[in-house]
């Protein structure tokens, strides 16, 4: 087994295709194929399902890409640390996160103080940040709980209440509070399944021996909201990410205080040690102090 063929495996494998992994590795497509089948042949595995220019990875080719992603980024890691200070002028630092919100001063800070570092966000529930840490397709996460697992350290951003929202004119934007009683005789509009917020409202709901039946899904908190205001029916978020929308109305939701969302900047153990993510943390360890 050479460097040069787990390389070109990696490649293929993350750009999804021969001819895309050439191009990141500066190589030809022959090259690349060529040492892809020779690794495939030295161990007689297939790790590529070849079929109508369509690649995917078999079993056996997802298993060694775990492998693979921790080889390369620990070697990213090593030259890091080898140009410590090149680190923290240029790259990119990868961030996926249930909402925003909670970061946007760090952010400001961390761009004022690295500006040659670019960050590239997006969006996703809980499953969807720590499923992308693992696979190391994200440097750091934000998330709606604390971490019970030891592969990652956090520092926590807030807590806050659950709350119910609707749109102005709703029957239930006169009131202050609502119980969980009375929301499940509402259209409610909910995040996809692996959202924490949902699922703490349902276990909230099922401690009391009701259903929360949403008649609209809906994947993210953007659209949720659009939904809401449309006066579809009742939406859901934390306290600290509802914001200012004059078309909404917020709700408190009565025994909230027994489902709080704890939101986390969270990050590999592994990967802590990353320059980019020590002083993305160092910045937002020192902010959280300062408030």
């Amino acid at each position: 087994m050479r460097y040069v063929q787990l390389r070109a495996f990696h490649y293929v494998a993350i750009s999804g295709g021969f001819s895309r992994a050439a191009e990141e590795l500066h190589l030809t497509q022959p090259a690349i194929s060529d040492q892809v089948r020779k690794l495939e042949e030295e161990y007689d595995v297939l790790l590529f399902s070849r079929n109508k220019k369509q690649v995917a990875l078999t079993p056996a080719g997802d298993r060694l890409l775990e492998i693979t992603r921790r080889l390369f980024d620990n070697e990213q890691q090593a030259l890091e640390l080898l140009s410590e200070s090149r680190a923290l002028r240029a790259g990119t630092l990868r961030i996926v996160a249930d909402s925003a919100h909670h970061l946007t001063q760090i952010l400001t800070r961390f761009r004022e103080r690295y500006p040659g570092v670019r960050i590239s966000m997006r969006a996703g529930n809980t499953d969807t940040v720590i499923e992308s840490l693992h696979r190391y397709e994200a440097d750091i996460g934000v998330l709606g709980e604390i971490p019970q697992s030891r592969d990652f350290e956090f520092i926590r951003l807030n807590s806050t209440p659950i709350i119910a929202f609707v749109a102005r004119g709703h029957p239930l934007s006169s009131q202050r509070s609502v119980s969980l009683g009375e929301l499940t005789r509402h259209p409610l509009v909910m995040r996809e399944s692996g959202s924490r917020t949902r699922q703490k409202l349902e276990a909230a709901a099922r401690a009391q021996g009701l259903a929360l039946e949403p008649v609209i899904e809906a994947e993210g908190r953007e659209a949720v909201r659009e939904i809401v205001a449309s006066g579809a029916g009742v939406g859901f978020v934390s306290a600290a990410e509802f914001g200012a929308d004059q078309r909404l109305v917020p709700l408190s939701i009565e025994g909230a205080d027994a489902m709080p969302m704890d939101e986390a900047l969270i990050c590999l153990r592994e990967r802590r040690g990353s320059t980019r993510v020590a002083a993305f943390f160092d910045i937002a360890r020192d902010f959280m102090e300062s408030h």
